[in-house]
């Protein structure tokens, strides 16, 4: 669930994790792992890129693998072969504070080969690396600082200055759900629903809809009416079909769309998904 966010983060502010992690402005263009001629072990965590003279390989990880290591041989093999010319910058992205040892491993070695790559633990990371970045925003959530809350609202105030209503929607959603890895969801939603809503003339409606029918109520519509809005921008205009079948999902299922959203690619993938969330319900009812 973690995992494809930050996949989805570094395809959409590509600028800004080549600042990052190559310390450099690039141009990065995705590279399937199929032309390396090699299946993708995860690829919701895999990414491979090409910038005008690197490759960057990042491996986005909540949980440790102890595969990691050899992976990262393996890659860089497999692509020193296809591009020989190209240096290879290779990154594994601890999101989750561990004290496995796994966690702080940036080596392989086999007889007389040993391969080296770089590990970024993000709980050790300082808060205003992250706030400087705008598409490094939801990391913050996850860095070294103590008080989680009080990051979280420093990443709100960050999201009300971007220049674009997509950039700060996309921002937001990414946040909402990494900031699941170490605070509650109430407090996530009292931080970030606001900065998501408190200038939509919508919310505003629907907030006072909800007062009659309870804050709760208000704040699902609202969800309800954010998934419709980032699935217009990506995939186009709904139907007024589909926004009836989200209507009819529970709050749980909502908040699952709002995840599943990032990797739909077509219009076909969002219709797959509300039939499996559909089949769901009437086995429920039965």
């Amino acid at each position: 669930m973690f995992d494809p966010v930050c996949k989805f983060l570094i395809e959409t502010f590509p600028t800004d994790f080549a600042n990052w992690l190559l310390g450099k402005p690039a141009t990065l263009t995705e590279i399937s792992p199929s032309e390396l001629s090699l299946e993708p072990i995860r690829p919701d965590a895999l990414m491979i890129f090409e910038a005008e003279d690197t490759i960057l390989h990042i491996e986005a990880q909540t949980q440790t693998d102890k595969a990691i290591p050899f992976r990262m041989l393996d890659y860089r093999v497999r692509t020193h072969r296809r591009y020989p010319g190209k240096k290879m910058k290779q990154v594994v992205i601890y999101l989750r504070k561990t004290q496995s040892e796994l966690a702080y491993q940036t080596t392989f070695t086999l007889e007389n080969t040993q391969h080296q790559f770089e590990v970024i633990r993000l709980w050790e990371q300082p808060l205003e690396t992250f706030l400087s970045i705008p598409g490094l925003l939801p990391f913050a959530i996850l860095s070294q600082a103590e008080d989680k809350e009080a990051a979280l609202t420093q990443v709100a105030e960050q999201i009300e200055t971007l220049p674009t209503k997509k950039e700060r929607d996309n921002i937001t959603a990414s946040a909402y759900i990494l900031a699941g890895l170490v605070l509650d969801q109430s407090v996530t939603e009292r931080i970030l629903m606001d900065s998501i809503f408190e200038e939509s003339v919508t919310y505003q409606a629907i907030i006072e809809r909800g007062r009659a029918k309870g804050i709760q109520q208000g704040l699902k519509q609202a969800k309800k009416e954010l998934i419709v809005q980032q699935l217009n921008r990506k995939l186009g205009s709904v139907s007024g079909a589909t926004e009836v079948k989200i209507e009819q999902l529970s709050l749980e299922q909502v908040e699952s769309l709002g995840e599943a959203l990032l990797e739909f690619e077509t219009a076909e993938d969002l219709s797959g998904w509300l039939a499996d969330a559909a089949e769901q319900n009437s086995a429920t009812q039965n």
